[in-house]
């Protein structure tokens, strides 16, 4: 399987972003989806997730109210809305098809697409 983040970039504080992870060679629709967020000298961390059905989505606290997550199976592709984005957004996002959502195991990451916001 192949993952295909896009969509980052540089924004101001409280602008928006939104990031696109299309996947490849997978039944994309039998998969639960994440995103998680790297930034220097941090660890890899859940930003958020989308059920294979896309009713369930869930957040980390911290872009809760922010960020939304959506699917469109038919494009095998899973978004991240990213709204009032802070300087502490920036980071690396990765997208990740989940073998086991709770707890996570990722089945194939994606390459990570950087996003950066300035104040």
């Amino acid at each position: 399987v192949q993952l295909q983040a896009s969509g980052g970039g540089l924004v101001q504080a409280g602008g928006s972003l939104r990031l696109s992870c299309t996947a490849s060679g997978r039944t994309f629709s039998s998969y639960d989806l994440a995103w998680f967020r790297q930034s220097p000298g941090k660890e890899r961390a859940f930003v958020g997730a989308i059920r294979r059905s896309g009713t369930d989505t869930y957040y980390s606290s911290s872009v809760k109210g922010r960020f939304s997550i959506s699917r469109d199976n038919a494009k095998n592709t899973v978004y991240l809305q990213m709204d009032n984005l802070k300087p502490e957004d920036t980071a690396v996002y990765y997208c990740a098809l989940a073998a086991n959502l709770v707890p996570f195991r990722a089945d194939a990451w994606g390459q990570g697409t950087q996003v950066t916001v300035s104040s």
